[in-house]
């Protein structure tokens, strides 16, 4: 069976970004940054052309959707935020517009401005974004805040599906849990090592505390990693929704709210105990580009270990094109 391959985590870098992060001052800086300049991943994630679909050609990926590194332009004042916000998005749509074979894209949204949020929504949709990434804090605002909720509105409305990728934990929680070894390490444990995918999960959980699939059933949010640890825990989970007074337990919102891509993790037990607790309609593949980079045998060996063709086409491509509404 010929299995058509979508990719939904495909990072890239635009150099005045790149620039006005590094410029933010040092005390509020993201140290992840670090990882960008590792070996070849500048020149991939500034490559928007050849190179890349000659790497996708190379792990036999069909399309590829497009999406800024972390922490897209959330660090960064209001009004950079917007400018350089609206600049990424005209980027990356004009790069979909080269290669309308190859590549989709998610917008990249100012969430330190938070008035300008919904708007450049509704104007990269128009462009042909087909969802949106975003953090889970923007300096002192937590994504659940209530100043986010037209936001939500907005994507739910739209169709527009928010993907909730990892960034580092802030000053204080690194300060409280994640320091007090050699620097590398102090910066391993606070992202790849843990921080980042707690971080994440804490995210998504706290918007379905606040009710946010409430009062917008039709939002569909998308977490990396096997879902950043919360399918791991629902059991334990679960209770929260009782105290919280939600409508309906968290693994239900898991269930209908959430889909869960793999970022390259290509481990069959992580599949398997995905499978056990939400359905194969909710998973999607991806390869964290550039920063995993699995070969196409690794992936055609990860694609046997679906049951039936029906299933591995859903996980390599129908969830995909459905989500993000592609005619593929």
């Amino acid at each position: 069976m010929v299995v058509t391959l979508i990719a939904i985590e495909e990072h890239w870098v635009m150099p005045e970004l790149a620039a006005a992060l590094g410029a933010v001052p040092h005390q509020d800086r993201d140290e992840s940054l670090a990882f960008n300049e590792m070996g070849d991943n500048r020149q991939r994630l500034e490559d928007l052309g050849a190179g890349r679909i000659a790497a996708m050609d190379a792990q036999g990926i069909d399309v590829s959707i497009l999406a800024l590194t972390p922490p897209g332009t959330q660090p960064l004042p209001p009004a950079d935020a917007l400018h350089l916000s609206r600049a990424a998005n005209d980027v990356a749509a004009a790069a979909v517009r080269s290669n309308p074979s190859r590549f989709r894209s998610l917008s990249t949204l100012p969430m330190s401005s938070p008035r300008d949020v919904a708007g450049e929504l509704e104007r990269a949709a128009a462009t042909g974004h087909v969802g949106t990434m975003v953090y889970g804090r923007s300096g002192d605002l937590v994504l659940d805040d209530p100043v986010y909720d037209d936001f939500f509105a907005a994507a739910s409305e739209l169709g527009q599906p928010v993907f909730i990728h990892p960034q580092i934990p802030s000053t204080a929680v690194r300060d409280a849990s994640y320091r007090g070894f050699d620097p590398m390490t102090d910066l391993a444990l606070a992202t790849f090592g843990w921080g980042w995918h707690l971080d994440a999960a804490t995210a998504a959980l706290r918007l379905v505390l606040r009710g946010t699939f409430d009062r917008h059933p039709d939002l569909q949010v998308v977490l990396g990693h096997w879902g950043e640890m919360l399918l791991f825990w629902l059991d334990r989970a679960d209770s929260l929704s009782r105290v919280a007074g939600l409508q309906r337990s968290v693994s239900d919102y898991m269930r209908s709210n959430f889909f869960i891509t793999t970022s390259g993790m290509l481990n069959p037990a992580l599949l398997q105990h995905a499978l056990s607790v939400t359905s194969v309609d909710r998973l999607i593949f991806s390869t964290d580009y550039p920063f995993q980079q699995p070969t196409r045998e690794e992936i055609d060996s990860f694609l046997g270990e679906f049951a039936s063709d029906a299933e591995r086409q859903k996980f390599s491509s129908a969830n995909a094109a459905s989500l993000y509404g592609l005619d593929i």
